[in-house]
């Protein structure tokens, strides 16, 4: 105990000498010759005085005492609600009077209590009550009687109370007793077998007694409507005709208004349609769709399907009601008549088939039952002799090999009815199997190599090449492997290079061309990425070949007809109107070389020239770009028009020259026919043809050129109108056409050509822009006055206008109030700090010294425990 005490002692000891050690809030004595004092030596208006006698640290403590007061309190006070506001209903309305705003209090009260505010709150109070009865008041005990006994008897006392209370209840209790005990032999808990068989049967009474009561139920309503059927003919009456009448005029007539709502009311309303399936969607429909066909026709090239079709009989039991009796075909006959009399002969021979074939079913039915018959009777003997083998006596092998000798007899009649079955129905699916044989296959893998595509087309037309190419493209759709990308994007190529090749031959087939394009064009649409890269890899051979030439010879040729297809080909797949495309630019720049570099030199060169400024027109035809290369041919090919010694006012520049042995191509000098001349497409195919062609005929292709050439000029007239220099880029045509050319040498539909592109070329109004002088500054005279430089000195401010001196001012003082703003917010954070580390040490200090607290009782209570026991020890 003394050592306790001791200890509690040097305790409050420590606390004592704490507590002095603690700062305490005195003023301090100031030395006059510490005191600094900030005077001013002129009063200015507007200016704050920063006039201030202080102390050295008076200002620091200052600044601690008001964010003690401000800032401290504001700390202290976050996240703290510790107002009281008076919320009551009407407390501050003297209008209402005080039974009034009890009354409306109360209300509000219970309807704010109504429901239950948080559902998932496990802690909320909740009234629970049992059969109606709130359970604190059955806590209560005010009323001791059980709720299951009757309210009649209530106040009443039984007869076992009475006996068991007032006067000898022994036997009564005996009485109990015994049927206690009966009632617990009888009430034995049942198992769980008995207990689902007791279930079992109730629901099975309780189904009886419902079906015997609908049962009674609808033998009585029968019974009223038959009733009600025979009375009703005595109630019924017809009233006259005028009553009907009066009742009709007295109905009044219903409005338009009704009328329009009843017929809205019968129209059909809009049923939701079905969901829009996918591309994979599709492409799996289709592909099995493809199969499904190709499977009907392998069917039937080998005669399977026809076979199959012949049904076979069916074993009809003795239960059978026949409920899904079809027809097997409709037995009426077209009823004929020949020579005045009806004609039988096909009514005959159709019954004879019938016959046959019910004759032919009837043996097979017969086959089938004998076999059946055979397989029991072998059944039957098996087990009678597995029954009984000692009482055997053999005899009935003897039965049995006679049956399967009929049986084996009956089996090689039927084999050789079949044979002959058989070569009559070959004979007779001989044409539907060579007509499936010749039908296409409705599927088709992609050919590997372009060999392979070549002979899967070879033979065929183009309406079946056109099949086949779309059921390739369905059967090998992406979506359905991996790898039928790749392979679909191979199949581009081929069909690039088979319509180059069709392109190549003697007789070029155009109008195959022009139908496989529309899948080329949906290959393009699936694989753009890969149907770019061959035009690029067809483009760039025909470029470099052509540069080669040129290296070579000197001078090039225009390509052959495959290349110009490829290049008509690109304008379809490709849009022509983009400012830059990595398709149609290099096409674009291919076709201005070889307007430029290729030489003139035969009419199929002119033709081919033509072509090209055609396509160009195309590429351009929403773009309006500006092709010098096209107007230039244009001109020379009106030039090669022209007699040699037709003066010139025009220069015609590469590849045609002024002079030389390939003018005057497309000159006509004989007049027939020129007269002899009819307005005509020129076909792309005529130019491998040409040698075969007459004289007349070359003739008319020249005049045909001519006649293109004025169109492709009306064209460009139209297309190049917006140009401020039109006039002077078409001025070389213009005067061509007008000085140079003969019109009335040629016959009426060239001249109108002529009129018409003339028309377009010299109505066109003059978009000349006005000149203007540019807008700058005007540049002064040279003078000999000195230029002063201003020396800028720095460290100064630099004197300039109100309006520069006023934006540094500002710029200065935001500067300095920004800075000021940085330093005070940096203060107000070190004393927050201070404050939050002050709070933490006191916590931890208290805790250590309710630790040591803990610490020393524990002790006091260990040393008082351990002297106890030395006491209990000496005793």
């Amino acid at each position: 105990m003394g050592k306790a005490a001791k200890r509690k002692k040097k305790a409050t000891a420590s606390s004592r000498t704490k507590g002095s050690a603690e700062p305490t809030i005195a003023m301090v004595k100031s030395n006059p010759f510490e005191v600094k004092v900030n005077r001013q030596k002129f009063n200015i208006l507007g200016r704050k005085t920063k006039n201030d006698v202080g102390l050295p640290g008076v200002s620091r403590s200052k600044a601690i005492k008001k964010r003690t007061q401000t800032l401290l309190k504001e700390y202290k006070e976050k996240e703290k609600t510790n107002v009281f506001k008076d919320k009551r209903f009407g407390e501050y309305n003297t209008k209402i009077s005080p039974e009034e705003k009890m009354i409306k209090r109360f209300t509000l009260e219970r309807q704010q209590n109504y429901g239950k505010k948080s559902i998932y709150n496990l802690n909320e109070d909740e009234e629970l009550t049992h059969y109606g009865q709130s359970l604190a008041e059955i806590e209560k005990l005010n009323d001791i009687i059980d709720s299951d006994s009757d309210t009649e008897e209530r106040g009443a006392l039984s007869a076992e109370l009475t006996a068991a209370h007032f006067g000898g209840g022994g036997g009564l209790l005996r009485k109990k007793a015994s049927s206690e005990q009966e009632d617990e032999e009888e009430e034995k808990p049942k198992s769980r077998k008995e207990l689902i068989e007791e279930l079992i049967a109730k629901s099975k009474q309780e189904k009886q007694e419902r079906q015997s009561r609908r049962e009674s139920a609808l033998e009585l309503t029968e019974k009223l409507d038959n009733d009600w059927k025979e009375i009703q003919t005595l109630m019924t009456r017809k009233p006259p005709k005028s009553e009907r009448k009066d009742k009709e005029a007295e109905k009044p007539k219903p409005d338009e208004y009704d009328m329009i709502v009843r017929e809205l009311g019968f129209e059909m309303k809009a049923k939701p349609s079905e969901r829009l399936k996918t591309e994979e969607e599709l492409a799996k429909e289709e592909e099995a769709r493809l199969q499904k066909l190709e499977a009907d026709r392998l069917r039937r090239m080998r005669g399977i399907d026809e076979q199959e079709k012949k049904k076979k009989p069916s074993h009809v039991s003795a239960d059978d009601l026949a409920d899904g009796f079809i027809l097997d075909k409709d037995d009426r006959r077209l009823l004929s008549y020949k020579d005045g009399k009806m004609n039988i002969e096909n009514a005959e021979e159709e019954e004879d088939k019938e016959e046959e074939d019910k004759e032919e079913e009837q043996e097979e039915e017969e086959g089938d039952k004998e076999d059946n018959e055979n397989e029991e009777s072998e059944e039957e003997s098996a087990t009678e002799d597995e029954e009984d083998v000692a009482s055997d006596n053999h005899s009935d092998l003897e039965s049995d090999l006679e049956s399967e000798e009929e049986a084996a007899g009956n089996k090689e009649q039927k084999k050789h009815k079949a044979n002959e079955n058989e070569s009559q129905n070959v004979e007779e699916l001989d044409p539907k199997m060579e007509g499936a044989k010749s039908e296409l296959p409705y599927t088709f893998a992609v050919p590997e190599s372009y060999e392979k595509f070549k002979s899967l087309l070879a033979g065929r037309t183009v309406e079946q090449q056109l099949i086949i190419l779309e059921r390739i493209q369905k059967c090998n759709h992406p979506s359905l492997a991996v790898g039928n990308k790749t392979k679909l994007e191979k199949l581009f190529g081929f069909l690039l290079e088979y319509i180059g090749e069709l392109a190549t031959l003697d007789l070029p087939e155009l109008k195959t061309i022009d139908k496989l394009t529309l899948p080329l064009y949906n290959l393009c649409q699936m694989f753009p990425e890969a149907a770019s890269g061959n035009i690029k890899f067809v483009l760039r051979d025909a470029a470099h070949e052509m540069e080669e030439v040129i290296e070579v010879k000197g001078r090039a040729t225009f390509p052959g007809l495959d290349t110009l297809i490829y290049l008509k080909i690109t304008s379809l797949l490709f849009p022509t109107s983009d400012f830059w495309h990595p398709v149609v630019t290099p096409a674009f720049i291919y076709m201005s070389q070889l307007l430029t570099k290729c030489r003139i030199t035969t009419l199929q060169d002119v033709i081919k020239g033509l072509f090209i400024c055609s396509l160009l027109l195309e590429y351009i035809s929403l773009s309006k770009r500006f092709v010098p290369e096209l107007i230039n041919f244009l001109l020379g090919v009106l030039h090669i028009s022209l007699p040699k010694n037709q003066a010139q006012g025009y220069t015609v520049v590469h590849p045609f020259t002024p002079v030389g042995k390939n003018l005057e191509l497309l000159l006509v000098c004989d007049k027939k026919d020129v007269e002899s001349w009819q307005k005509q497409n020129l076909p792309l195919s005529i130019v491998t043809r040409l040698k075969e062609l007459s004289k007349t005929e070359v003739n008319h292709i020249r005049l045909s050129c001519l006649a293109l050439c004025f169109d492709l000029i009306r064209r460009c007239a139209v297309l190049y109108e917006y140009l401020p220099s039109f006039h002077e880029i078409m001025r070389p045509i213009r005067v061509l056409l007008t000085q140079h050319l003969s019109v009335n040498e040629y016959p009426e539909q060239m001249q109108e050509w002529y009129h018409s592109a003339l028309k377009e070329l010299e109505n066109k109004p003059k978009h000349y822009t006005p000149l203007i002088c540019e807008k700058k500054k005007p540049v002064p005279l040279k003078q000999y006055t000195p230029k002063i430089v201003k020396v800028l000195e720095f460290g100064r401010k630099q004197g300039g206008s109100k309006k520069e001196q006023e934006r540094k001012r500002l710029i200065h003082k935001h500067k300095r109030e920004f800075k000021g703003a940085v330093r005070e917010i940096r203060k107000d954070n070190q004393f927050l700090a201070r404050m939050q580390l002050s709070e933490i040490m006191e916590r931890d200090s208290a805790r250590k010294r309710k630790v040591k607290e803990l610490l020393g009782s524990l002790a006091t209570q260990e040393g008082e425990w351990k002297a106890m026991k030395r006491k209990k020890g000496k005793n």
